[in-house]
């Protein structure tokens, strides 16, 4: 068997394991909030996040990807076959390692940074620091800022307003339920205009900005005085937390979607890489990714949610502050927004950090005594340390590969 061949077997079990990471710990973005209200149970979290995350990777998620992720490394280092299959191989592997020990500490990080600071430690390994973008770095270091920051004061808001509106009303489920279908309706809004500016597939649509707000306008109404409807046939004796119980399944239930559409490129992209290299000698800037390792991607990630999930769900849905159902949906808004608004303006984000950000904001939202501030000194770390760790330990893995097989 050529090098090539055993390269392209390791691709894919690293590229597997790449994926099990991306489940094990990105899943608390879309199901720890709902956990920690007890919105569903933990089986039932590990259950829809599985199937959400399979879908979103094969009907939705990219069909090309770039063979370098967010160009912050310049493709130039790709030009050499053998360096790019080791590159490619070395990052897949550092990030994974990375991903899996800070899921062994139960701590949130993005595995967008970490691939992207495995290719960085592969690129200066292999061209030296010239191939480094330092204005798409720099743009990486503000997103730790901008991510929960923007989060934070998004749902510190918006669970005041529930607060004031609702919470501490005489008859809270009647005030709830007038204001369910503004609730309903946003969230709607969100959602329809994620789907259309963050995934994949949506962007395959090339709707203009004007269309794609009025499309969600008319839908986010349609839906909201529906909801109110169905919402009229919850027994009130149930309390006002289950008018926000359903509408926080729904924006766990997106979130889960659109991580399998996304983040499945994570994994899957340089698998991709390798992939065409062996099997054409070759590759451009861009490079189509069949269903199949769609597919074997979201299996992956399928994997890591109902093996090792509960781990990071736990530490974002109770350690950092108690959730109710009204503060879990105020949390879920707040980091689909987040990560809406930021990519239609460019900003870098991650949306591991604005899940936390939108957590932190509801605990600061009832005094900062609510919150725990120690785990949030450790998640800071983990965030800061992910591009260098991956980086460092992405030159080593490039620098033995290469010892040993070319």
């Amino acid at each position: 068997m050529t090098p090539e061949y055993c390269i392209l077997i390791a691709g894919y079990i690293v590229g597997f394991y790449m994926a099990w990471n991306i489940g094990a710990n990105d899943v608390a973005n879309s199901m720890a909030s709902a956990v920690g209200a007890k919105a569903i149970t933990l089986k039932q979290a590990v259950f829809i996040a599985g199937i959400l995350n399979i879908l979103g990777a094969v009907f939705i998620g990219a069909h090309v990807t770039n063979t370098i992720r967010k160009g912050i490394v310049s493709t130039e280092v790709l030009a050499d076959p053998h360096v790019a299959l080791l590159g490619a191989l070395s990052a897949l592997l550092a990030s994974a390692l990375w991903v899996s020990f800070a899921t062994w500490k139960s701590l949130p990080v993005s595995t967008t940074h970490s691939i992207v600071g495995a290719m960085i430690g592969f690129g200066i390994m292999a061209s030296g620091f010239s191939v480094i973008n330092l204005s798409k770095l720099g743009a990486v270091v503000l997103s730790w800022i901008i991510s929960p920051v923007f989060s934070m004061i998004l749902s510190y808001l918006l669970f005041k307003f529930i607060i004031r509106f609702v919470l501490s009303k005489k008859h809270t489920f009647r005030a709830a339920l007038r204001l369910s279908p503004l609730f309903i309706g946003f969230s709607f809004f969100v959602v329809i205009l994620s789907f259309l500016f963050k995934t994949p597939l949506g962007k395959q649509f090339s709707v203009d900005m004007p269309t794609a707000i009025i499309l969600s306008l008319v839908i986010a109404v349609f839906f909201g005085y529906i909801g109110r409807l169905l919402l009229k046939k919850i027994d009130r004796k149930n309390g006002v937390e289950e008018i926000f119980k359903r509408i926080q399944i729904g924006t766990s239930c997106y979130v889960a979607l659109a991580q399998g559409s996304n983040d499945v490129a994570n994994a899957i992209g340089p698998l991709a890489v390798i992939y065409f290299l062996v099997k054409t000698g070759s590759i451009g800037t861009q490079v189509p990714v069949p269903v199949f390792l769609l597919l074997f991607g979201g299996v992956g990630i399928a994997c890591g949610i109902g093996m090792a999930g509960a781990r990071v769900m736990d530490t974002i849905g109770t350690k950092i502050t108690t959730l109710t159902n009204s503060r879990g949906f105020a949390v879920d808004f707040s980091a689909a927004t987040t990560v809406l608004i930021a990519s239609k303006l460019g900003l870098p984000v991650s949306t591991t950090h604005a899940a936390v950000g939108g957590v932190l904001g509801v605990g600061f939202a009832r005094g900062i005594e609510a919150v725990n501030l120690s785990i949030i000194f450790k998640i800071i770390l983990y965030w800061i340390l992910t591009v260098p760790a991956a980086a460092i330990t992405s030159m080593i893995i490039f620098k033995i590969l290469q010892t040993f097989i070319f």
